[in-house]
């Protein structure tokens, strides 16, 4: 039985409770999604993709305003299969659940059980995000690892919170698609993509640029991308943990481009060395 709503089976969409309402309004904070292991997903693309896992209890409970603009995932959520609570409220009901000005109607009270290590297999493709703080620069980042076909996401200790309203959103539903590791250290993260086979680079500045790197060859092995702080980047104590060091060139006026576009650069350099014929891949030099 789902734990934020009062749905009966065979019956029309009932009115979400007061005691539910408040149970879900709660998880806008941090705190009560540590303690619950819940967290909310508005937006329809995002309810969406919850629904699609059709794993048991991903999804807890479907709350929306019009359920005949939402009918396609009323019924998704409503299969036999899925045990969710689909519940109707106001649209002050929905606007209460919302951290945005034009909250979208549907919102999914969804379970977040994260994923480790060991629950990765042979990986070639990670991102490894070191006290990455702004919700949706790191949103961004699952959903650009997630285009790219990167195994898995790491944010370190110090890094937002995955489950934050702003996150899951500006995932768009990425958030359900591939690991995500969160609240690790980063020397910790560093010797399992090592232990992995993965080779480590650092997103900074200071280093090669990754269009040399890429046709040198040192793009095509299994790589896991180190990406900095949105403010201060990559403490030199932490580049020194990686491998090699590598710069996205930049030939324009701008000054610097921000976290979550110099992720989708790398990421794509890398996914493409990848996905290139072993015989098409230059020699590579200097490997670690």
């Amino acid at each position: 039985m789902a734990q934020f709503a009062n749905h009966e089976p065979n019956a029309s969409l009932p009115e979400i409770s007061g005691e539910s309402l408040r149970s879900a309004r709660r998880l806008l904070q941090h705190k009560h999604r540590a303690e619950t292991g819940f967290f909310l997903a508005e937006g329809a693309q995002a309810v969406r993709e919850a629904l699609r896992l059709r794993s048991p209890g991903a999804v807890d409970t479907l709350v929306v305003d019009d359920p005949a603009r939402h009918q396609e995932l009323v019924d998704l959520a409503l299969d036999d299969g899925q045990l969710i609570d689909v519940v109707q409220g106001s649209s002050a009901d929905l606007a209460s659940l919302s951290d945005t000005k034009t909250p979208q109607g549907i919102i999914a009270v969804c379970h977040w059980s994260g994923s480790r290590f060991e629950d990765i297999a042979e990986p070639r493709l990670v991102v490894i995000c070191a006290q990455v703080r702004d919700p949706g620069n790191a949103g961004t980042v699952v959903r650009c690892a997630d285009a790219f076909g990167a195994d898995a996401v790491v944010l370190t200790h110090g890094s937002v919170d995955i489950t934050n309203p702003k996150t899951v959103r500006a995932s768009v539903g990425s958030i359900f698609h591939l690991p995500i590791i969160s609240g690790v250290e980063l020397t910790g993260a560093i010797e399992w993509a090592h232990a992995s086979g993965l080779q480590v680079l650092a997103a900074d500045g200071s280093g090669q640029p990754v269009d040399l790197m890429a046709g040198a060859g040192q793009l095509g092995q299994p790589t896991a991308w180190l990406m900095g702080n949105e403010a201060w980047g990559l403490p030199r104590h932490d580049l020194e943990l990686a491998d090699r060091v590598a710069a996205v060139p930049m030939w324009g006026a701008a000054e610097s481009l921000n976290l979550s576009t110099a992720a989708a650069i790398c990421l794509y350099a890398t996914a493409s060395a990848q996905r290139r014929a072993p015989e098409q891949q230059p020699n590579p030099e200097g490997s670690h």
